[in-house]
């Protein structure tokens, strides 16, 4: 898949397979927006509960300011979507049937005059 910058992943239902190069690439576009960020939120889509989970604490341990509470909580059957606020800390999940999988991530901004952007769907092990 033709994948070269984030912008590419907006129109796509799942996340794509990324080789290195692209994931490399990517993950700079990103982290970039991260970093100019006041906060984040995440929304994972995920065939079970554990790979949601995983997938939030696989961002936690690449950005140690990012934590979310009350992770080992947190339950749902089948296929899932789970949100997570980081100036909160709050973390919700769902069963939901006909998503897609992968991660969105929103830099969201202090100040209403920054628009915040969604960025995905990434794959699941984006940020391991």
């Amino acid at each position: 898949m033709n994948i070269k910058k984030l912008v590419d992943l907006n129109s796509l239902r799942s996340a794509p397979q990324l080789n290195n190069s692209q994931t490399k690439k990517l993950f700079e576009e990103l982290e970039a927006n991260i970093l100019d960020s006041d906060w984040i939120t995440v929304g994972i889509m995920a065939s079970h509960d554990y790979e949601a989970i995983e997938a939030l604490k696989s961002i936690s341990r690449k950005y140690t300011s990012i934590r979310f509470r009350d992770l080992d909580s947190l339950n749902a059957d089948g296929s899932v979507f789970l949100k997570g606020n980081q100036k909160t800390g709050n973390v919700y999940i769902r069963s939901e049937n006909g998503l897609g999988e992968g991660i969105l991530l929103t830099c969201q901004y202090e100040k209403d005059s920054e628009e915040s952007f969604t960025y995905g769907p990434l794959p699941l092990d984006f940020f391991t």
